[in-house]
């Protein structure tokens, strides 16, 4: 597999503030609503299934990534349950990679802009961070497919706690309710958000009672909050122990989206839902399921044995809601996901639609709401039951947080200045963790952990071979690229037939003769009287201001450079970027001005340094990406595309 694509560029000074960094504007009030809606929906839906996985049996017997449910195992899990809540979320996340802003936004793409192009690494080590990201952001992916199907499988199967009758509709429900979430995505979250934060905040105080009262029956459990009960959980277990840590990370889930919503809300408001409102709930409810196995021995969903009878339908209601908010940050994180990709270059266009006039990150894509939508829908099929599920999610998460421990340092010594004797010790520390967690998942690899694997590694192959074949198509337009300078002096002596109007030809190059203008040229022989040479480049920053967008140069003879500059977080918008050129100069009126657009044929018979299979993926997905009208908002009835075939 070819290497790709250059590191990001270096960000300016003001995106690498580690302290602080940005805060969101708003009411703090409502920021923590919003936070408890969307950041908190992964994580606050956990208590549902970690604790069963960990105990779980099957035919009579404790199954094989799982203990017994004797008073020390309790224990030992719990306190296990309790330090990672403590170290991985409070501690490495909230204290520490948060810090880690890129004006304002979170997340591993804004991350991976962190680091300096230039320093003392070689090319080789920053492309091996590259690929390291780009594959931590594909694992995404495959956690974007399990979190809603885990998460609504998980609160339905409260049924059975009700009655027996119920079991042959939990698959169904579960459809209906998948299938209504994915298509109630064209309308956008901007109204259905607006109860996602009181849904969750009544979720948090439900378990946070439930938590107390099974605490009640048997106060002894708070002992786990001592990590010598972890401690002598594995002197005891040794290696079994290490694969009950399968279980166990399932409490962890939805770390990552403390991280990447960041820009949405702030890390002000983050921290305070979360020590205020969603710690101390996850610690009650997680105590007392402990509890209650201590007090009455092994059920199969402890979750629901806190339940009392009466509230037992109202409870699978409720955590059916919240399952649909832990799904919908997923999916919308999904969507960021790709509009960061695509922007960066690597991934194809996309439909992008945005469902709200006020903030900007509130978008819808097609393409990707369907694919996930059959993948949710056939998993469910496929595994059938939430514990199938639990044994492939960890891998997923577990591998993104240990790339995301990997980058950060490379940030804290490349970026802020760290000596080695200062970030070692605390990267080791997570590291620790992240690959003790990923280890014990791997475990698991053939009970269903290869499902994100193979998502990932597939979404991994599309993106560095999608930046490979447009890197090789700029190598092959960059070899006949003539320069603007000689096209205008040959113009002076030998002037083409000038037509009214203006004339808009796209270029992924800011330098140099557009091919499809003089591919126009040869065919056409005309000329418009004013001619935009329009470039937009993608910056590594979540958004780029807007005394910053836009750079017009005049060229001479009615020819005009727009350099356009548009952030990862955003969309770019052709006409709207005319509109802005104005105020520096350049007037374009809509109703004469024609744009012109390249098609290539991809051919893949060429001696290109990329192997046949790949050349073969990158010419269907090109054939295949939305086209370049749609995708920059440009009217339909005012675009010509000149063909051209290129040999791969």
């Amino acid at each position: 597999m070819s290497t790709l694509a250059p590191v990001p560029a270096e960000p300016s000074p003001a995106a690498a503030t580690a302290p602080g960094g940005h805060q969101t504007k708003g009411k703090l009030s409502v920021l923590l609503m919003g936070a408890l809606g969307i950041v908190f929906g992964d994580i606050g839906t956990s208590p549902l299934y970690a604790v069963k996985e960990c105990f779980k049996m099957k035919d009579g017997f404790v199954t094989a990534h799982a203990v017994a449910t004797s008073h020390d195992n309790i224990l030992g899990v719990l306190s296990l349950i309790v330090w990672s809540l403590t170290v991985v979320v409070t501690v490495k996340y909230l204290t520490f990679i948060m810090k880690a802003d890129n004006k304002g936004e979170g997340g591993i793409f804004a991350l991976l802009a962190l680091i300096p192009k230039s320093g003392s690494d070689s090319k080789a080590v920053r492309n091996l961070v590259v690929l390291a990201a780009l594959f931590g952001a594909s694992l995404l992916y495959g956690e974007g497919l399990i979190t809603p199907a885990i998460s609504v499988l998980s609160a339905i199967e409260g049924l059975e706690v009700a009655t027996t009758a119920a079991k042959p509709l939990i698959i169904p429900i579960t459809i209906a309710i998948l299938i209504g979430l994915f298509y109630a995505q064209k309308r956008g979250t901007e109204g259905i958000g607006k109860i996602f934060g009181p849904v969750m905040l009544l979720w948090f105080a439900a378990i946070a009672a439930l938590g107390v009262r099974g605490i009640i029956l048997n106060p002894a459990v708070l002992e786990a909050v001592n990590p010598m009960h972890a401690v002598n959980f594995f002197l005891i277990h040794k290696a079994h122990g290490f694969a009950v840590l399968g279980g166990v990370v399932l409490a962890i889930t939805g770390c990552e989206a403390l991280y990447a919503d960041m820009g949405h809300f702030g890390a002000r408001p983050i921290r305070i839902a979360w020590y205020a409102v969603v710690f101390p709930a996850l610690l009650l409810n997680y105590f007392g399921q402990g509890a209650y196995l201590l007090q009455n021995g092994y059920v199969e969903k402890p979750f629901y044995a806190l339940v009392p009878e009466p509230l037992l339908y109202p409870m699978v209601i409720l955590a059916a809601a919240a399952a649909v908010v832990a799904s919908q940050a997923l999916i919308s994180g999904a969507f960021s996901l790709t509009r960061q990709a695509v922007q960066l270059g690597y991934f194809p266009r996309v439909t992008i639609v945005h469902t709200s006039s006020k903030n900007e990150g509130q978008i819808y894509i097609p393409e990707v709401n369907q694919a996930l939508a059959v993948a949710c829908v056939l998993l469910v099929f496929a595994f059938k039951e939430s514990d199938a599920l639990a044994a492939a999610y960890g891998i997923a998460v577990t591998g993104t947080m240990t790339i995301t421990s990997t980058v950060y340092f490379f940030v804290v010594t490349r970026r802020w200045g760290w000596s080695k004797w200062r970030a070692v010790p605390l990267v080791v520390l997570f590291l620790f963790f992240d690959l003790t967690f990923f280890g014990s998942n791997l475990i698991k690899f053939f009970d269903g952990g290869w499902f994100p694997m193979v998502v990932g590694i597939s979404m991994f192959t599309l993106m560095t071979t999608w930046k490979r074949g447009r890197q090789i198509l700029g190598e092959r337009f960059a070899q006949t690229i003539v320069p603007l300078d000689n096209l205008l002096e040959d113009f002076a002596a030998n002037p083409p037939y000038r037509v009214r109007g203006t004339a808009v030809f796209m270029s992924g190059s800011s330098e140099g003769t557009p091919p499809v203008l003089l591919h126009h040229l040869k065919h056409n022989q005309v000329l418009h009287r004013q001619v935009v040479l329009l470039s937009i480049l993608a910056a590594d920053q979540p958004t780029v201001p807007k005394e910053e967008r836009v750079e017009v140069i005049d060229c001479g003879q009615g020819f005009f450079r727009l350099i356009a500059r548009s952030g990862f977080m955003e969309t770019p918008n052709v006409p709207q970027l005319l509109i802005m050129a104005r105020d520096l100069g350049l007037v374009c009126e809509p109703s004469t001005t024609s744009y012109f657009l390249g098609r290539e044929t991809l051919l893949t018979t060429g001696k290109s340094h990329m192997t046949g299979w790949r050349k073969g993926l990158f010419a269907f997905v090109s054939r295949n990406a939305l086209p370049a009208t749609s995708y920059f908002g440009l009217p339909p009835g005012r675009v010509v595309e000149l063909g051209m075939q290129v040999d791969l």
